[in-house]
C-alpha cells in the first residue's frame, strides 16, 4: 500500500514536468518503481520513524517512563511527514536527523520529549541503510532467479542445436547454443550463491550509542548491562533482524558496504558477458534479442537492426562495476571511530548500485525471455567450418576399410588447403566435401559422408551436460524459489 502510494505521488510528479533541472537516468528510464521506492524520501523517513518506535517501544518494555499515549502518538504519524518543514529546519541546523526528529515531534508533541531517547544519528542513519540495502537485495535475488528460470528454458529447448564454438573469437570446436547458455546461466548461480550467503548473514547496526560502547543506554539503565543489551535484541525484533554486527565505532564498518557493492558488481559482471556474447552473436545473424514492431534501429539507416538492449546491459553493468572501487575507497578512509566524509557518497552509490543492477536485470530478463535463435544461419556458419573439422573423422573411417592413413593424410590436406584457398582468395563457399566426394580415394565414406558429417557427432557431451548441469544446480535452486517465479509479472521497458 505504501508502494501504491509512492507511485502515485511518482505519476503526479512526472505530469508536472521539470525540464530545467537534471534527472537521474537510473529514476527516469531504467530502474523499475519498486527499487525506486526503497530508496526514496518516504522510505527513508518512515523507516527513521519506525526505528525511533521500535526503540521507545523497547524502552517502555524496559521499564522507563515511557506511556502508552506516546507510543500510539508515534504510531499514528509514521508515514506524516511534513518535507517541506525538514528541509526549513536543515537549512537551519545543518543536520538532517534533527530536523527529521524535530518535524516528527510537531507531530507528535506528547512523545516528542523521547523520541531519539539515548540514541545518536547513525541509530536511524545506518540501521534504515541497512534496511534499505536488505530490502533491495530481495528484490534483486527475485529478479535474478526469474532471470535464471529463462536461462534454463532457453539452454534446455536448444540443448542439441549444434554451433560453432568460438576461442579468441576464431572457430573452434562445436559446442550447442544450450551449452553456451549454461555458461551464462553457471555464471548467475554464482552469484545467486554469493547473493544468499550474504543475506543470510546480514546485520543491522544495532543499538550501539554514540561511539558503538552503548555509554548512554548503559546511562538510561542506571548501569544494568543486562538492559541494553535486552534493549538492542527487543530492537532488533521489532525491525524483523536476527543479528547486529558484533561492535561498531559510530558506524557499522564501511566494508560491509562493500560485501554488498561485490554482489551486485558480479552480477553485473555475468550479464554484461552475456550482453556481449549476443552482440557478437546478433552480428552474425545466429541470435537476436526482441525488436519491437515500430522499434527503430538507426536514424540514417532505416535497415538496421541493433542489439541495443544488450548494449544498454552492458552500459549499466559497467557503472555498477565502477562503483566497488568507490566503496573500497571509503571502506578505507574511514578514521577511528568515524568520519563524515562517507555520508554524501554513499548516498550516490547505494541507491545508484541498486538501482543500475535493478534495471541491468529487468533488461536481461527482456532479452532472455525474447530471444530469437536464427537455426538456419546457425548451420550454414558451421558447414563453413566442419568439413575442415571432420576430415579426422572421415580420415580414420577410410582408415578402418582399409585404407592407407598416410595417403589418404597427404591427399585430404591437399583438398583442405585447396578449398581454404577458394574460400579466402575467392570468397566462395567451402567445398572440401564435394572434393571428398569426388576422389575415389575416399569411395568407403561416400555413401554415408552426410552422416559423418552430421554436427552433432561433433558436439561431444553438451546436450547431456545441459541437461545434467541444470538438473543437479539449477532445478534445486528454481524449486526453492517456485514461488517468485510463478508470480514475477513481465513488465515492459520503459524505454
Amino acid at each position: 500500500q505504501r508502494q501504491r502510494k509512492a507511485f502515485g505521488r511518482r505519476s503526479e510528479a512526472m505530469a508536472h514536468r521539470m525540464d530545467n533541472v537534471y534527472e537521474n537516468p537510473l529514476t527516469k528510464r531504467y530502474a523499475s518503481m519498486e527499487m525506486s521506492f526503497l530508496w526514496s524520501a518516504d522510505k527513508k523517513f518512515s523507516t527513521w520513524r519506525r526505528i525511533w518506535l521500535a526503540l521507545a517501544e523497547s524502552q517502555q518494555e524496559l521499564g522507563l517512563e515511557i506511556t502508552d499515549e506516546q507510543l500510539d502518538e508515534m504510531r499514528a504519524n509514521l508515514e506524516n511527514i511534513d518535507y517541506e518543514f525538514a528541509e526549513k529546519k536543515e537549512k537551519e541546523l545543518r543536520h538532517d536527523v534533527m530536523s527529521h526528529i524535530h518535524a516528527f515531534g510537531v507531530v507528535c508533541p506528547k512523545a516528542r520529549p523521547v523520541i531519539h531517547l539515548g540514541a545518536t544519528s547513525c541509530f536511524v542513519v545506518d540501521n534504515t541503510e541497512q534496511i534499505q540495502t536488505f530490502d533491495s537485495l530481495k528484490m534483486v535475488h527475485s529478479k535474478l532467479v526469474v532471470l535464471m528460470d529463462r536461462l534454463a528454458e532457453f539452454a534446455t529447448e536448444h540443448r542439441e542445436v549444434a554451433t560453432l564454438g568460438f576461442t579468441h573469437f576464431q572457430p573452434a570446436q562445436l559446442v550447442t547454443v544450450g551449452k553456451r547458455a549454461c555458461l551464462w546461466l553457471q555464471d548467475f548461480m554464482l552469484d545467486y550463491q554469493r547473493l544468499v550467503r550474504e543475506m543470510d548473514d546480514f546485520p543491522l547496526r544495532g543499538v550501539k550509542g554514540t561511539t558503538g560502547t552503548q555509554a548512554s543506554f548503559l546511562e538510561l539503565f542506571e548501569g544494568d548491562h543486562d538492559k541494553v543489551v535486552k534493549l538492542n535484541e527487543l530492537v532488533l525484533g521489532k525491525l524483523g533482524f536476527k543479528r547486529a554486527i558484533g561492535v561498531s565505532g559510530q558506524t557499522y564498518t564501511r566494508k560491509l558496504d562493500f560485501f554488498v557493492l561485490s554482489v551486485l558488481s558480479g552480477i553485473a559482471q555475468s550479464a554484461h558477458k552475456m550482453a556481449t556474447d549476443i552482440r557478437l552473436l546478433a552480428n552474425m545473424k545466429e541470435i537476436e534479442e526482441p525488436f519491437g514492431k515500430s522499434q527503430v534501429g538507426s536514424s540514417a539507416m532505416a535497415y538496421k537492426r541493433n542489439p541495443m538492449r544488450s548494449e544498454r546491459i552492458c552500459s549499466l553493468s559497467r557503472f555498477v562495476m565502477s562503483l566497488l572501487d568507490n566503496a573500497a575507497m571509503t571502506h578505507s578512509t574511514q578514521w577511528l571511530e568515524r568520519t563524515l566524509d562517507d555520508s554524501a557518497n554513499r548516498r550516490l552509490i547505494l541507491p545508484e548500485a541498486f538501482l543500475g543492477i535493478d534495471a541491468v536485470l529487468t533488461i536481461a530478463i527482456d532479452v532472455v525471455t525474447g530471444l530469437h535463435v536464427w537455426p538456419q544461419v546457425i548451420q550454414a556458419h558451421v558447414m563453413k567450418e566442419l568439413p575442415f573439422m571432420a576430415t579426422e573423422n572421415i580420415l580414420m573411417e577410410c582408415v578402418k576399410k582399409g585404407g592407407d592413413r598416410q595417403t589418404l593424410h597427404e591427399v585430404i590436406r591437399e583438398h583442405s588447403m585447396a578449398a581454404g584457398q577458394r574460400v579466402k582468395a575467392e570468397g566462395a563457399d567451402n567445398d572440401l566435401l564435394d572434393r571428398i566426394r569426388e576422389d575415389a580415394n575416399f569411395a568407403p565414406v561416400h555413401d554415408h559422408l552426410d552422416e559423418l558429417v552430421n554436427p552433432l557427432n561433433f558436439v561431444g557431451r553438451a546436450p547431456q551436460q545441459v541437461l545434467e548441469f541444470i538438473e543437479e544446480e539449477i532445478t534445486p535452486i528454481l524449486k526453492a524459489n517456485a514461488e517468485i517465479i510463478d508470480g514475477h509479472v513481465q513488465t515492459g521497458l520503459n524505454v
